[in-house]
């Protein structure tokens, strides 16, 4: 099914078209027709499977450009998530003229959000709390609202958000329409849909993501004390320049980040307890490459998206099979290949066995690379790089002095240049 074939605008089809999309995906296919009915929807999908357009579309068809106050809301976990998801909307609906989409977010000067609010807004993202802080300060009124969409609901459950989910809802008109998409349906979400949502239309996508064939998975079975050496010794053979490392609390964050800042490796951390303004500066450095890793808790995590990790590492096995998958899920983006590692110590293994068994995780368990092996893995590299330079043609004045000032075997010579390469 291609979007042409929807019965929407041309100024949405048109921008779809020069987003490069012409094809809808799973939950697209059967999320949009509903929606645009005026359904209540529950989509159950994960990150990934275009589930932003799936609600935008419907949402920005039935905008009233005149009129100049909020007739949408969708609800997110995470500032990040916010920002994406704004940018979405602003994209779909970029031939949509005089269209104002804002994302509200803590961290940033609630000042400046408050004056566009003032001046008018069609669609508002936001988290629950600034937007709970809105509407405290009569910023942000939720009489005209038409749409509501809770994203990513059970990240938002997870996280505390139930109380000012249910306050913001119990503020939109009750003949508003409810999209509610989530990667799983725990009892929480479903008792929020009975309550808020009208026989809501459930659609369920099969989550191909539990066998990712651009993820090659590896698992290394170690003690507890052996898991920082075995994680640096990880690092250093694969040649890392991006990687996310996952732990389960912040005083693992902080363990894992302290000692590998002690082996000169370029990291940073985020966690729970961070400020907004600090998580933004971490952000940049990682996204920049200014950090080559960066160590973090799961809440911390939610929400990041950045195309060039090409390493996750699970210091701290997940808690179950989505929390697995949420996190390897942050490599082999936009197409590229990547890994995931997870380090498992001895009390962590009925926790390991649960999540391998689950939809047939494919994890192969290996043994952590050897210093020589490390070293080995070096030479080659430094070989590789040497040979890519071969072709360039910008090499004559080094072979004329190796030539006119050097005796030696050349097979020699180069065994000893590497030599003085590896052990400098």
């Amino acid at each position: 099914m291609n979007f042409n074939d929807l019965n929407i605008s041309q100024d949405i089809k048109k921008a779809i078209d020069e987003m490069g999309f012409s094809k809808l995906t799973p939950i697209q296919k059967q999320a949009i027709p509903e929606a645009l009915k005026g359904k209540d929807v529950i989509g159950q999908a994960q990150t990934g499977s275009g589930k932003t357009m799936a609600f935008s579309i419907p949402i920005l068809e039935k905008i009233f450009i005149p009129d100049r106050s909020p007739q949408a809301i969708i609800l997110c976990p995470t500032r990040e998530l916010c920002m994406q998801v704004a940018s979405e909307i602003e994209k779909i609906g970029s031939k949509i003229k005089k269209l104002k989409v804002l994302a509200v977010y803590g961290g940033q000067p609630i000042g400046k959000q408050t004056r566009v609010l003032k001046k008018g807004v069609h669609v508002v993202v936001g988290t629950p709390g600034r937007v709970i802080d809105h509407i405290e300060r009569g910023n942000l009124e939720l009489v005209g609202i038409e749409s509501v969409v809770l994203d990513e609901a059970d990240e938002m459950l997870e996280m505390g958000f139930r109380e000012d989910i249910e306050t913001i809802l119990a503020k939109t008109p009750i003949q508003r329409q409810t999209l509610l998409f989530s990667a799983t349906i725990p009892q929480e979400i479903k008792n929020i849909a009975q309550k808020y949502q009208k026989n809501p239309e459930f659609i369920k996508i099969a989550d191909k993501k539990h066998n990712i064939p651009k993820i090659t998975q590896f698992a290394f079975k170690c003690d507890i004390k052996d898991k920082f050496n075995g994680l640096t010794r990880l690092i250093e053979s694969y040649d890392v320049k991006l990687a996310l490392i996952f732990c389960n609390t912040k005083k693992s964050v902080d363990y894992v980040k302290k000692h590998l800042k002690k082996e000169d490796f370029a990291v940073d951390s985020l966690h729970g307890d961070m400020t907004q303004q600090t998580r933004d500066k971490v952000m940049n450095k990682f996204r920049n490459g200014n950090i080559s890793i960066l160590v973090a808790t799961d809440v911390a995590a939610r929400g990041l998206d950045i195309d060039d990790v090409e390493v996750i590492i699970n210091y701290d096995v997940p808690q179950n099979i989505d929390d697995y998958i949420h996190r390897i899920g942050r490599t082999a983006r936009a197409g590229k290949k990547g890994f995931a590692f997870t380090l498992v110590s001895k009390d962590e293994l009925s926790r390991f066995n649960n999540i391998k068994k689950a939809n047939n995780v494919k994890i192969i368990e290996k043994e952590f690379p050897t210093p020589e092996e490390i070293e080995t893995l070096k030479m080659k590299k430094l070989l590789n790089d040497a040979s890519s330079l071969t072709g360039d043609g910008d090499l004559d004045k080094y072979m004329r002095i190796i030539k006119n000032g050097s005796k030696s075997d050349y097979l020699e010579l180069s065994a000893a240049l590497l030599k003085m390469l590896v052990e400098k």
